[in-house]
């Protein structure tokens, strides 16, 4: 099974299920994070846009709004489930935004968009640099890719922090390849500049974005979170034992207890924003 082939199976799965039922959660979470990736894509009305990773369509939807009428947005993700959810609230919310089951790394796109955005949507490719390439394939002469991507795990104590506090009651976790496919596959930015050059891109700018992820209003909320989404979440994903996992949701919550505040538990978020041209 390739790369690509094994996040489609992840992200059709429970997985996929389960950031839907964590869409209005994770929404809140990354709010912060969302608005400025959109600021930082310079988005006028009337743009063609491809969301890559669209999700549960948060961003798609935002988009829409943003180029009005004369323009047009379209979702592209892997995950059935998400796909389904953002359809539905397109219809609901009357958004012209629509949306794409396909694997972006491949996919036959038009060049005619003038930018492409993603939040989180482009760090999953088994091959990034010929992913990227194909993604340019997108844009017309002129047109930008902008996207967010987290950068390292230590400097996400959203992630890290639960993770630590739980490691030596989790099963044992094979070492980590720092550029496999995964939430902190982008984060040396050298790397991601060598990537979109090797891809075919121009005038390649990254930002550093220091913010904090919205974990809920309470530690509680902040725990289910974290065991839910995130590195701790896929390390749970073999353990049964509600015994453990009660002892594991304890360490958590003490964990995460210094960043409660009183507009809830907000924790440490850092990314890159990076902007490129075709």
């Amino acid at each position: 099974m390739t790369g690509n082939e094994q996040q489609a199976e992840y992200w059709n799965g429970a997985v996929g299920e389960r950031w839907v039922a964590m869409q209005d959660t994770l929404d809140a979470g990354m709010a912060d994070i969302a608005a400025k990736a959109l600021s930082f894509a310079r988005v006028k009305p009337g743009m063609l846009v491809i969301d890559i990773g669209c999700g549960c369509g948060t961003t798609a939807l935002a988009l829409a709004e943003m180029v009005g009428p004369q323009g047009a947005v379209t979702g592209v993700d892997i995950s059935m489930p998400m796909l389904g959810h953002a359809k539905a609230r397109a219809a609901s919310a009357k958004s012209a935004a629509i949306f794409v089951h396909a694997d972006a790394s491949d996919y036959a796109f038009k060049p005619e968009n003038d930018l492409i955005f993603s939040r989180f949507g482009v760090m999953f490719f088994a091959d990034p640099a010929a992913a990227f390439a194909n993604i340019r394939k997108a844009l017309k002469p002129g047109g930008r890719l902008v996207f967010a991507c987290w950068r390292t795990a230590p400097e996400n104590a959203w992630a890290a922090v639960p993770f630590a506090a739980a490691r030596d009651l989790l099963p044992e976790q094979p070492p980590a390849d720092p550029t496999a496919p995964g939430p902190f596959a982008l984060a040396d930015s050298a790397r991601v500049k060598n990537i979109l050059e090797k891809a075919g891109f121009k005038n390649i700018r990254i930002e550093k974005l220091d913010t904090n992820m919205y974990m809920g209003a309470g530690l509680d909320a902040a725990v289910d979170m974290s065991t839910k989404a995130g590195p701790l979440a896929r390390a749970l994903g073999g353990i049964d034992d509600d015994a453990l996992k009660g002892k594991i949701r304890a360490r958590v919550k003490d964990a995460l207890a210094k960043y409660q505040t009183a507009d809830g538990v907000q924790a440490p978020a850092a990314c890159w924003l990076v902007e490129a041209g075709n």
